[in-house]
């Protein structure tokens, strides 16, 4: 077992796929499968399984993720410490939802590409009862989180800001003209929302369907630029988060509704509770503190 193998491992376990790690880790294939067939042999135990055509960890493999994770950490905080000058390299792994993204993400990634043109950053889109999971087994490297608590178990978490939430309707709609729109008129309306998971949709579904009456019907869309789609189309209403529409609204292909949330969403930046950073991670947790907390901060 070398840290070459348990990178690969670790790699394989992160994206579910033999073909994506070998591109990612630039190996031909079969280096990928015989680097994983010789760590097996080493353990004495099947670390993947196919399952309808899909690669999933064994029993084994999950069990040896955390530990792979940890070993990897500390192989490259080993590495910052013996050469403290060299450049930052190598790849690290980051959950991150839709709207984090397309909307928040480009400026930091074009830093990156300049500034650390050997390291580089795989985005994961992952929901973030997924992202938590992923940190703690140690598959992500860092994640970010939409949440309205800022306290999670076995995580440590970074607020980044309050990410400001508009509900957006159809240029025309009934309720497009009112001063304040009570929550009680939402419940008239077909509401266009993002997968289960999503917290913005959990929190406004809870607010919606509190026993008051029929529940609120949920048209279930599976992205951000559907949904927007959708509200323009007369299909529902929907909440979103602002920078997601703030060019539709601007050029007022959609309108937004005057009701306030009776909630907060924070976006944060969380990585594993007791890992030591290493010299790759320190520079992405940084960087994206000061680039998208100044955001937050001005916006």
């Amino acid at each position: 077992m070398d840290i070459r193998q348990l990178r690969t491992f670790h790699r394989v376990a992160a994206l579910g796929s033999f073909t994506r790690a070998a591109a990612e880790l630039n190996y031909a294939q079969s280096s990928v499968t015989a680097q994983i067939k010789s760590l097996e042999v080493s353990l004495g135990s099947e670390l993947f399984e196919r399952v309808a055509g899909k690669v999933k960890l064994t029993p084994a493999g999950t069990r040896l993720l955390p530990y792979a994770g940890q070993m990897l950490s500390l192989a490259d905080e080993a590495r910052g410490v013996a050469s403290p000058h060299a450049h930052p390299e190598g790849v690290l792994t980051i959950g991150t939802m839709e709207s984090i993204t397309s909307y928040r993400m480009p400026a930091v990634l074009e830093y990156f590409h300049h500034r650390y043109p050997r390291l580089q950053l795989a985005l994961r889109p992952s929901l973030c009862a997924e992202t938590l999971h992923s940190l703690r087994q140690g598959v992500f490297d860092a994640g970010f989180l939409m949440e309205a608590e800022t306290q999670h178990s076995g995580v440590h978490s970074e607020v980044l800001g309050v990410e400001p939430l508009v509900l957006v309707a159809p240029p025309g709609h009934r309720l497009a003209d009112e001063t304040k729109v009570p929550t009680d008129e939402l419940r008239q309306e077909s509401v266009l929302a993002p997968e289960a998971g999503c917290a913005y949709r959990e929190l406004l579904e809870a607010e919606l369907n509190d026993g008051s009456g029929e529940p609120v019907p949920f048209l279930e869309f599976g992205n951000i630029e559907a949904i927007k789609r959708g509200v323009g189309a007369g299909l529902g209403i929907s909440l979103l988060p602002r920078m997601t529409v703030a060019d539709e609204l601007g050029a007022g292909a959609l309108v937004p509704l005057a009701w306030e949330p009776p909630f907060e969403l924070f976006t944060q930046l969380a990585w594993r509770k007791g890992a030591q950073l290493s010299r790759e991670r320190q520079v992405f947790v940084e960087q994206v503190i000061e680039f998208l907390g100044q955001e937050y901060r001005t916006a």
